[in-house]
């Protein structure tokens, strides 16, 4: 909805915004969208979207030419842009990784970590790993409907360009490494952590859009990185790891991600084992000499000895990183938090009080931080915002504003009431039109305490705002229950 004019009143002010021009001069550019599905060698659909990106970055490696060497903007998911069309409506590409993280395929630990089929793993966990990678096309989403936008038409049409750039935006930070939250991006810098309490960090990012060319701070909660077992100290305030409660655990643990310190590899936490790893056991085949061998239960504690990997606390849990069917037994003293892990589960109000203070930014750090941030991403560099003709102008806008006269309020007696430094101080200083209170009354649920001295200084406090409240005959009556409460 566009403005009534310009409003006049108030002293004139010029003011910086965080508000990031754009030049479009490629208005001409057409973006094209198109569906995508992965699918692993065994014809299970591929959603995480980390290895979805690898696997199409693999993809725009390996078949550049295939696709007319064009860039481009994958929101992680099922949908990708391109600006103009590529040779054809529909592909489907064979992707081979020769590297893929236990995480990202679905949760086989590796050679260095037991479970079901222990052999058979091991031989699978060096080969790559393929994927098949379907794209047809969708839709077609026109540049030139955001210039239209700007002139007050095709609103609907800007706002799936909109997206388009802000997937854009999310793409080149998703290639930093760092945290995505809808358009806030969080990067792995100690500068920008700071502790809560509780296992729990906040951590300072950037938010970014082009629906208002607007880069601001934002701040999420992520787990604090480091051993699990630290962690799970913390976050109990608990100092002797026998007090841990492990139900509590499992449930806190739930879908976490941590990377194996004997193998640097990463895995997703599925559940606790139901006994520790001195008792824990899982089916591993044993060869005897030139026989194929036969299959005996091994303790997870057994097995990681054989590894020349010593326990010290074996009296522990394992942490499950397998499947619901096939279970992955990792030691839970083997295994550290990655960093840059949400947390989603609400705070204690320790933890909201630190969290504010601590996200307090003077005006001139939040500007350099904000101005800093748009300058080191050097968007002008990305392809397609190169392609589009899009630049974005790496200093804050000046904009002209105006300061308003603060209101001043009528108070008692005719008085004016004249704010200072933005607050209005009432003290001395009695209501407009003050009301006499005849029938008025004291509840204590509290401890003992003196009620004819509250009930003294209460009538005092309203005398001097002008509120008369009439002096009542004193009527205790001591409360037991909730039943008793009788009315006036």
């Amino acid at each position: 909805m566009a403005r009534n004019g310009l409003g006049r009143e108030g002293k004139p002010i010029r003011l910086l915004s965080n508000h990031f021009a754009v030049k479009l001069s490629g208005i001409d550019a057409v973006f094209y969208q198109y569906s995508v599905s992965i699918k692993s060698d065994d014809d299970q659909v591929v959603e995480g979207k980390g290895i979805g990106r690898k696997v199409i970055d693999k993809m725009l490696q390996t078949y550049s030419s295939e696709l007319a060497g064009k860039d481009f903007a994958y929101d992680g998911e099922k949908c990708l842009f391109t600006v103009g069309p590529l040779p054809q409506n529909n592909f489907e590409f064979t992707v081979i990784m020769e590297e893929t993280s236990a995480r990202a395929v679905g949760g086989s630990p590796g050679h260095e970590s037991p479970g079901p089929g222990d052999k058979k793993r091991v031989k699978r966990s060096h080969l790559p790993k393929q994927f098949i990678v379907g794209i047809s096309y969708a839709a077609r989403i026109p540049l030139r409907s955001v210039a239209l936008a700007l002139q007050g038409s095709d609103l609907d049409h800007a706002q799936d360009a909109l997206r388009v750039l802000d997937i854009v935006l999310r793409q080149q930070q998703a290639k930093r490494g760092c945290l995505l939250v809808r358009q806030s991006f969080f990067s792995d810098d100690s500068r920008n952590v700071v502790d809560l309490t509780g296992g729990v960090s906040g951590c300072r990012g950037l938010h970014s859009s082009f629906r208002t060319t607007m880069t601001d701070v934002s701040t999420t909660m992520i787990v604090t990185p480091g051993p699990v077992v630290n962690f799970l100290l913390t976050n109990q305030n608990v100092r002797d790891i026998r007090d841990i409660d492990w139900p509590k655990a499992k449930r806190m643990l739930k879908n976490l991600r941590v990377k194996a310190t004997h193998n640097n590899m990463e895995f997703k936490i599925i559940r606790l084992s139901d006994q520790p790893c001195s008792r824990q056991t899982f089916p591993m085949k044993v060869r005897s000499g030139s026989s194929e061998g036969q299959t005996v239960d091994i303790t997870v504690e057994e097995y990681f000895k054989s590894k020349q990997v010593f326990l010290e606390k074996p009296y522990l849990p394992c942490l499950d990183v397998g499947k619901p069917k096939r279970p992955n037994y990792l030691p839970i003293e083997l295994a550290n938090m990655i960093s840059l892990q949400r947390y989603t589960k609400a705070l204690s109000s320790q933890q909201r009080t630190t969290l504010v203070e601590k996200s307090r930014q003077k005006p001139q750090d939040r500007m350099r931080v904000v101005t800093d941030a748009v300058k080191s991403n050097r968007y002008d560099d990305d392809p397609i915002f190169s392609s589009c003709g899009i630049k974005i102008d790496s200093q804050l806008t000046r904009v002209e504003g105006r300061v308003l006269s603060a209101p001043m309020l009528v108070v008692g007696n005719s008085q004016d009431c004249v704010p200072f430094k933005g607050r209005w101080n009432y003290n001395n200083k009695k209501l407009f039109e003050p009301v006499r209170i005849e029938r008025w009354a004291i509840v204590n649920f509290s401890a003992r305490c003196d009620m004819s001295r509250i009930s003294r200084e209460l009538i005092n406090c309203g005398r001097t705002k002008g509120i008369v409240l009439k002096a009542l005959t004193a009527w205790w009556m001591k409360i037991t229950k909730l039943g008793d409460v009788l009315p006036l």
